[in-house]
């Protein structure tokens, strides 16, 4: 498994419809590739965003990060939407599970 974890703020008076539809296009693309496994979102009181997917290798992830479409709406993130992110990227992290 190759975990990806995408912290990020949106810039203040950011386009949230644009940014929406392009959060829900990326999902729908990402669900389409080889070797997606998963993909979660959540929202912290302070508005921190943190993100994570899963990918069943570090090859499935470059390949998803280099597709065309992806790439395009990275960049409109950068100077359109994100105040600042931090991206962290592991290979076999350690997983610890507790199934009842």
């Amino acid at each position: 498994m190759f975990l990806v974890v995408f912290r990020n703020r949106k810039r203040a008076g950011f386009d949230a419809a644009a940014y929406t539809a392009d959060a829900e296009r990326m999902e729908a693309l990402a669900r389409a590739q080889p070797g997606y496994l998963s993909f979660k979102s959540y929202v912290a009181e302070d508005g921190e965003v943190v993100a994570l997917s899963e990918w069943a290798s570090e090859e499935a992830a470059l390949a998803w990060r280099r597709e065309s479409e992806h790439a395009a709406v990275q960049a409109r993130g950068r100077g359109d939407y994100y105040a600042e992110y931090t991206l962290f990227a592991c290979a076999d992290p350690r997983v610890h599970r507790f199934p009842r």
